[in-house]
């Protein structure tokens, strides 16, 4: 049995999510977290998790995170967008809808 340690922010101890293999997908490792923690089927927060050691985020679900790693996991509202997101948007001509077409019949 292969086996990632994690953390929320704001606890002192790990917990441990156990599974096969040499590596879990980062979608796996959400979905044993929210169920190892009876989160429910509550769709309003995702989780943003970062390796312990190096502090690299995972992003993609698809991301392969190595057995025996340590993660830090904190819950992040959806919907929400980082100051980046938000600073890109506003560079674009089209983001907030901003496009309007005018028709002339003659």
């Amino acid at each position: 049995m292969s086996c990632i340690h994690y953390k929320f922010r704001s606890a002192l101890e790990y917990d441990t999510i156990t599974f096969d293999g040499l590596s879990i997908s980062l979608a796996d490792l959400k979905y044993s977290i929210i169920t190892q923690k009876k989160f429910g089927k509550s769709t309003d927060f995702d989780l943003e998790v970062t390796n312990a050691q190096t502090k690299e985020k995972y992003k993609d679900d698809m991301t392969m995170i190595p057995k025996n790693s340590s993660v830090v996991v904190r819950r992040i509202p959806v919907g929400t967008k980082s100051k980046a997101q938000l600073a890109a948007e506003r560079a674009s001509p089209f983001s907030s809808g901003e496009q309007k077409t005018v028709c002339t019949h003659g």
